[in-house]
């Protein structure tokens, strides 16, 4: 994880969190508060440092769980400002620890719990914590979560799709879910038309998650949906199939409008430069050059087969463009690739293969060379 996003829970933040619960308790055992949650902080990643503030918010407050519910809501500084979360950076992460206190010690309080992931997800997202309450009572939980897709608060609702995902990103796989897709389905369907980008995106993410375990019914639900499909539910679609389409999948393609294969000659094919160090980035670019006499709706992606450890390679789809091709015309392209050392991706030197897709129908484009950087 990137060193500054787990910095961001430092000795300062937990001194502000520390303020915070006086202001609500001044009882609050600020000292030994402090000392507990900021030993041994700085060894930690970020979710491990989240967890190691809220077992030391949870030594600190009352013993008494509604009491300590009611210090921590009490606690809490303004809600999100927005219906969206684009721009707020880090800064909801601020209420991890209040949401994993919960998680951690308010199973035996299932109400009171609920009630406390429906306030705290209003400063920051509840998705994590309330994972533990579908798989301790799933039925008990989706009665919460149908009522809420109705909640005039966006951020309650993106609770609804988010913290349902059969693969949400940092979070533990609930089996339920994955045996009872059609119950998230009956959720999702509520909420597809959202009138909040926030909201629709999440449902996106959950059906795109819900065809890793179950790609028949991702598609079959993304057919009926795109049937006198509005044009943000379009996007919608398009944004949950996109797995599908990296794929290839076809029926996915076909719901997109580009299920028929592309009748084009590949030309003008360039790796600029054709030898790149790692760090540096490689513009690919080609031509496709009609062999119908009609135009052509083409969907381009490009495959990039990267280096790994012991020489092993594994493909990255790039998304390029949506064109369409004119009757004997010919479409120039032109992406980069970047060669940046990540946390989920370091390039390593070797010879990188690179297909282009075009409507789901892989073909070799060519390969650049990536070398170690110049001493």
């Amino acid at each position: 994880m990137p060193e500054l996003l787990k910095n961001f829970f430092s000795p300062d933040l937990v001194r502000r969190i520390a303020a915070d619960l006086v202001r609500a308790h001044p009882a609050f055992p600020v000292d030994s508060f402090l000392e507990r949650a900021t030993s041994g902080l700085g060894a930690l990643e970020l979710l491990d440092r989240g967890r190691h503030i809220a077992r030391a918010m949870a030594e600190a407050l009352p013993e008494d769980y509604p009491h300590a519910i009611d210090i921590l809501l009490r606690s809490l500084g303004p809600e999100h400002r927005s219906n969206e979360l684009d721009g707020s950076g880090m800064a909801p992460f601020f209420y991890l620890p209040h949401t994993l206190y919960v998680q951690e010690h308010g199973l035996e309080h299932f109400d009171l719990s609920m009630h406390a992931q429906y306030e705290l997800t209003k400063w920051f997202t509840a998705e994590w914590s309330i994972r533990a309450f579908i798989e301790r009572d799933p039925e008990r939980t989706f009665t919460y979560l149908g009522a809420w897709t109705d909640d005039p608060n966006p951020h309650v609702r993106r609770l609804v799709s988010e913290g349902t995902r059969l693969r949400l990103p940092w979070a533990r796989r609930v089996e339920w879910l994955d045996e009872n897709p059609g119950r998230v389905l009956e959720l999702l369907e509520r909420l597809r038309d959202d009138p909040t980008t926030l909201v629709r995106r999440s449902v996106a993410n959950n059906l795109n998650d819900l065809g890793k375990v179950h790609p028949e019914l991702l598609t079959r639900t993304c057919a009926v949906w795109a049937e006198g499909a509005s044009p943000e539910r379009r996007a919608l679609i398009e944004h949950a199939l996109r797995s599908a389409v990296k794929r290839g999948d076809p029926e996915a393609l076909e719901i997109l409008g580009y299920g028929k294969p592309a009748a084009v000659v590949i030309e003008d094919v360039r790796f600029e430069p054709g030898h790149v160090e790692i760090g540096g980035r490689v513009t690919i670019g080609f031509s496709l050059r009609s062999a119908d006499t009609v135009p052509q709706n083409v969907l381009v992606d490009l495959a990039v087969h990267f280096v790994k450890a012991g020489g092993r390679t594994a493909p990255k789809v790039f998304k390029v463009r949506r064109v369409v091709v004119p009757p004997g015309g010919r479409v120039p392209l032109q992406t980069r690739v970047s060669l940046a050392v990540h946390t989920t991706r370091k390039p390593r030197p070797g010879r990188h293969t690179v297909d282009v897709l075009l409507n789901g129908e892989r073909r070799r484009l060519g390969a650049f060379e990536v070398e170690s950087p110049a001493s």
